[in-house]
């Protein structure tokens, strides 16, 4: 079986194109249009843009589109790569957990700390004179 280029090639010149009057008509380099028919796919921009250049190409020569893209699938051999999935340390779950169960306890220390502050008994900490004295004033006022 012969390549693509090879056939898309001999079409062309069946229908007495040159490659510059193949250019005009479809609009694609005529260094593109040599290495397609040099089957240089590799050299081309990417996999879509060659299929584009193939369809337009075909249309040019008069060929059907489908037996073309066809032609140019089978010719190929694509390896599919299956990209591994890309895992960041700092988003992974389990270190998720550990960093919010971290903030749990720091926040629960503070909030005891802070109750324990508003609600420690005043009259303990005044010196034994200041204490007494205040006491004095107050049951005089309720009296």
């Amino acid at each position: 079986m012969e390549s693509i280029g090879t056939y898309l090639r001999r079409r062309r010149e069946e229908r007495n194109m040159s490659v510059g009057e193949l250019s005009r008509a479809t609009r694609i380099p005529a260094a593109t249009l040599c290495r397609i028919e040099s089957d240089q796919f590799d050299d081309l921009p990417g996999e879509v843009f060659v299929r584009g250049f193939l369809k337009a190409y075909a249309r040019a020569v008069t060929l059907p589109v489908d037996d073309v893209l066809a032609r140019y699938t089978s010719s190929r051999r694509i390896a599919w790569v299956t990209p591994l999935p890309f895992t960041n340390p700092i988003q992974r779950p389990h270190n998720r957990r550990f960093g919010v169960a971290i903030a749990f306890v720091l926040l629960l220390i503070l909030f005891t700390l802070a109750v324990s502050i508003v609600l420690k008994p005043r009259g303990r900490d005044l010196p034994q004179e200041l204490s007494s004295n205040d006491a004095a004033p107050t049951s005089a006022l309720l009296s």
